[in-house]
């Protein structure tokens, strides 16, 4: 396993808790209406599903820390959170904004790429 898929896979989960960050706790504050370009009630109004979107990429982050700590012997764990990071990356790239594609599915499947070669 190469260096640089595990500085990637560890980027990647640096900023899947940057969105738990974002989205438990700066929904509805500057940081998180810039990054998001929602109005202030727009986010009011979508605080709490925002808070669980949150914590759900804070599992993803985890997930593959724990990969990491395992070693050689995380290839599949980290191979498994990352293939989730791609599909749900891709579904919210096709369902809410192209953006995601970019920010989310391309670097974990870029990160998918180094970890099998």
């Amino acid at each position: 396993m190469s260096t640089a898929a595990n500085v990637l896979i560890a980027l990647v989960a640096a900023l899947h808790a940057y969105f738990l960050v974002l989205e438990m706790f700066l929904w509805d504050k500057p940081a998180g209406l810039r990054a998001f370009g929602h109005s202030r009630e727009a986010a009011a109004a979508s605080k709490v599903l925002a808070a669980n979107q949150g914590l759900y990429n804070g599992f993803v982050a985890a997930g593959l820390i724990w990969g990491l700590s395992m070693g050689e012997a995380g290839l599949e764990v980290k191979l498994f959170f990352l293939i989730c990071i791609v599909v749900a990356g891709v579904y919210g790239g096709l369902t809410a904004s192209r953006k995601i594609l970019y920010i989310q599915a391309l670097p974990a499947a870029l990160a998918i790429a180094l970890l099998i070669a």
